[in-house]
């Protein structure tokens, strides 16, 4: 079916049955993603006084019971209330059902293969994406409500990697810096975190993006609540880089992640 969407005054076209699904499918019976050395998500059988949950031991029905970390158990959109004391949820937070979203690709660079100041600042084992990658692909003037960025070297390796053994790449602080002055209200990455996984729990990163003081689990009148990130999404490399019209799916759970779908379409300008 296409459909023809207006976003401010722009008008673009694009067809409900042509998309890609950005999300890690979440296999409890097989390998899955991982981070921060939280165990497996889980599924099991709910088994009562006189009832089993399951076909094949005799239950009338499949009924079970799942266990899940959304941060560490696979693709997940999370809001402010991350890294607040005050319990904001996505649920509430997240307005947005269309977006249009701009997808880039970026090589992570060895911390001491850049400048002195990230030589000094990381370790030799930091893969950084750096605000000079993102200033050569993306600029001010384009608008850009959502930005995907898809790092490199890019394989399905990331369906079921363990990132407490393979570190992942993350941003610099002056790199979030320029995502924030672009504007972008919905930044969606192929890592676990946008900050280094052990930072001292620092979540520099996620501070800048929302706009919360270093150090603080307050929010301020200044800082964006309706801003989200979603992390451990997947783009194949049969994704062209391109703008895109994005629609984040997310469970309907009070708090401040949930298990998330992002697709995207394609879009043509009318």
């Amino acid at each position: 079916m296409e459909i023809t969407v207006k976003i401010k005054d722009n008008k673009y076209l694009f067809d409900s049955q042509n998309y890609f699904d950005l999300s890690i499918p979440l296999n409890f019976n097989s390998e899955q993603t991982s981070s921060y050395g939280v165990g497996r998500a889980e599924s099991e059988p709910f088994r009562g006084e006189n009832f089993v949950g399951d076909t094949r031991q005799g239950g009338s029905c499949n009924f079970g019971t799942v266990t899940i970390n959304p941060h560490c158990n696979g693709t997940h959109t999370e809001c402010l209330g991350h890294i607040t004391n005050d319990r904001i949820s996505i649920l509430e937070k997240l307005k947005d059902v269309f977006v249009l979203a701009k997808l880039i690709t970026v090589q992570p660079v060895n911390a001491r293969g850049t400048d002195e100041k990230y030589a000094s600042e990381y370790t030799n084992k930091d893969k950084l994406i750096t605000r000079l990658m993102l200033v050569n692909l993306i600029n001010k003037s384009e608008n850009v409500s959502a930005l995907i960025i898809r790092t490199l070297p890019n394989d399905d390796s990331k369906l079921t990697r363990d990132y407490l053994r393979d570190e992942a790449p993350f941003f610099t602080n002056d790199a979030m810096k320029y995502i924030s002055e672009l504007g972008v209200n919905h930044l969606l990455v192929d890592m676990p975190s946008v900050d280094k996984a052990f930072d001292e729990g620092k979540l520099s990163n996620h501070r800048i993006f929302w706009n919360v003081e270093m150090g603080s689990n307050s929010m301020n009148e200044n800082s964006h609540t309706n801003k989200t990130i979603t992390e451990f999404i997947y783009a194949g490399n049969n994704i062209p880089d391109g703008n895109y019209l994005l629609n984040i799916q997310i469970a309907p759970f009070v708090l401040d992640a949930t298990p998330s779908r992002p697709v995207i379409f394609s879009i043509k300008n009318l």
